[in-house]
């Protein structure tokens, strides 16, 4: 008997919380409170289509056309994202991690880099996930064990559920009643490839997220920088729905964007009921802008944490 195509599931339960990740990617398969989804999740034998739950490491979003230059070196990826001709979301979705701790809360996975001409920096990374009374935190933590400096850069791709369970271009209907806060001062500007071409100022503009507008009208694959972080240097993310669930997404210290997808245009066979608010470490084409690019020194490491809670009002 085979274990199911995403391998192991770790189901972690917490009061009014349950979740679940799986042996592949350390994705977060499934959030619920009180039995309501409020992530939109997958079946463990599942494709997790639009990358739903899923860690992107060590780079999130696009490199344009695979290639970066990192300390006087050129590194080519494969492309997989083709009608763009980019590399996309890193490569730790793909394998299976190795369980290392388990309780009924929580669960340690770990993933070590493979050998890529690539990517050939030997970055281990240990996904911490911990259900608590406020929802599930999570603490990614990648160690440089490598001789050289390594390029990182990490993401978290939850969909967010809307509460509702329609289907294809009525689920854009859906997500326009709800209403999303990202305390951002820019928006990134992109081209027809999802790469950036710069930042502008919110203000006066769709993307102007901070005073929680619904999404009427806002149909998004954008990111935001310049995020207001609180006095502990965390960012938040607030989605609210009409069913009077909000959910926060938070991000620690090294959280420095969000990326916001609408789903708009989605093949209806995989869109998502939600949207996707994605806290990141940086945004498209760090390995070639060094925006936001963090540099792990040999046997040093790197921590992100995130956090999803909710409410029901």
């Amino acid at each position: 008997m085979f274990p199911p195509r995403t391998g192991q599931q770790y189901h972690l339960v917490f009061g009014r919380y349950a979740a679940t990740v799986t042996e592949q990617g350390a994705a977060l398969r499934s959030l619920t409170l009180d039995g309501k989804n409020v992530i939109v999740p997958f079946d463990e034998d599942d494709i997790p289509n639009c990358c739903r739950g899923q860690l992107l490491i060590p780079f999130p979003n696009r490199i344009e056309d695979g290639e970066y230059e990192f300390e006087g070196t050129k590194y080519v990826l494969p492309i997989d994202e083709h009608e763009r001709h980019n590399a996309i979301h890193g490569y730790g979705h793909r394998a299976y991690w190795t369980r290392l701790a388990r309780t009924d809360n929580s669960v340690s996975l770990q993933w070590r880099a493979p050998a890529l001409e690539g990517y050939p920096f030997d970055v281990i990374v240990t996904a911490d996930y911990r259900l608590d009374e406020h929802g599930i935190a999570l603490t990614l933590s990648a160690l440089n064990n490598g001789s050289t400096d390594a390029p990182w850069a990490a993401a978290m791709h939850p969909w967010l559920a809307n509460g509702q369970h329609s289907t294809g271009d009525a689920i854009e209907h859906d997500n326009a009643a709800c209403r999303l806060r990202v305390p951002a001062d820019t928006h990134v500007i992109a081209d027809d490839r999802l790469l950036p071409l710069g930042t502008e100022p919110v203000d006066g503009t769709i993307y102007d997220l901070r005073d929680d507008p619904t999404l009427e009208g806002r149909p998004f694959d954008d990111a935001w920088t310049g995020l207001r972080h609180d006095a502990d240097g965390n960012a938040s993310a607030v989605f609210t729905r009409p069913d009077g669930m909000v959910i926060t997404v938070t991000g620690g210290p090294t959280i420095t964007s969000f990326q916001v997808c609408t789903g708009t245009g989605f093949p209806e066979a995989i869109r998502p009921q939600g949207v996707a608010v994605e806290p990141q470490t940086a945004y498209a084409n760090a390995f070639r802008s060094g925006k936001d690019l963090i540099v792990i020194k040999p046997g040093e490491t790197s921590v992100t944490s995130i956090r999803i809670s909710a409410e029901q009002r």
